[in-house]
């Protein structure tokens, strides 16, 4: 993948997704997950190889993500102990309840969706 100058690799993902979308799935970096029960669309889940592909982006997506897991942790949908280096992150009661979930904004409600339908998925 190209990196453009000046250009976060978040940034050159979100100017041209189509192209590095298929470059993330053609490096085996970006990996088809299913598609969105809401909307219809592809959910993709980024691999281990993204490290090595693209470490700029490996490292934006894993703070993004990291402070998208700490809120809803704060906000009581997740249950993790935060000392740990690693931790296993688990669902909460609150995570299921259609009307607390209403009250988060819509990237959190996203980030959320995702936890949970990773974590379900974990064992198929």
């Amino acid at each position: 993948m190209v990196q453009r100058q000046g250009m976060s690799s978040w940034s050159l993902l979100m100017s041209d997704p189509d192209n590095i979308i298929e470059d993330l799935i053609l490096s085996g970096a970006l990996e088809v997950a299913g598609l969105d029960i809401d909307t219809g669309e592809p959910l993709y889940n980024f691999t281990d190889k993204l490290k090595d592909v693209n470490p700029q982006l490996h490292s934006e997506h894993s703070k993004y993500f990291a402070v998208e897991t700490m809120a809803l942790w704060e906000y009581g949908f997740l249950s993790m102990d935060v000392t740990e280096a690693n931790p296993v992150v688990s669902l909460t009661d609150k995570s299921f309840n259609q009307e607390e979930i209403a009250k988060l904004d819509k990237q959190h409600q996203y980030t959320l969706k995702e936890i949970i339908r990773i974590i379900l998925n974990k064992g198929k």
